[in-house]
Formats: structure tokens, C-alpha cells, sequence
């Protein structure tokens, strides 16, 4: 895992399932599940928060690992959409 943090916004995460996605700015979206958020008892993302994260490989792609919420941080610039 590498040491590096990251910033990016929570895209979608689903309370029901446990798991989500982060937008990295130009990057790829990373899968988040709620075991990588840090924090004690209920563990959960809101659409829109800024997070900082480590991202780790496994064998279905890039996830988020030590996922933390930033309060009150401006939301990191992301690319805009393709179209």
C-alpha cells in the first residue's frame, strides 16, 4: 500500500450494500467498501464529501484504504465530463 494520500469525493455510497465509489480528480473512480473508513461503530459516506484515502490493488482493481472525511474542505477540482 502506498503512503500517499489522496483527495477526492465520495461519488455514491450505498448504506444498504456497504460500499461505494470515490471520484479521484483525472483519475479513474476508486471502490470504497465501509470497512476501509476510519471510525468506530456505523461506518458510512455521504454523496459529495470530501475524503482522503490511500489506495491499495487488488484483484479486481484499485481501492480505497484508510478512507477519512475532510469537514469542511473544498471539494477537490475534478475533470470535467466527456461528451
Amino acid at each position: 500500500m502506498s503512503e500517499e494520500r489522496i483527495l477526492g469525493i465520495v461519488k455514491w455510497f450505498d448504506n444498504s450494500k456497504g460500499f461505494g465509489f470515490i471520484q479521484r480528480p483525472g483519475e479513474d473512480d476508486v471502490f470504497v467498501h465501509y470497512r476501509a473508513i476510519r471510525g468506530e461503530g456505523y461506518r458510512t459516506l455521504k454523496d459529495g464529501q470530501t475524503v482522503d484515502f490511500q489506495i491499495i490493488e487488488g484483484p479486481k482493481g484499485f481501492s480505497a484504504e484508510d478512507v477519512g472525511v475532510i469537514e469542511g474542505a473544498p471539494a477537490p477540482a475534478l475533470a470535467a465530463p466527456v461528451i
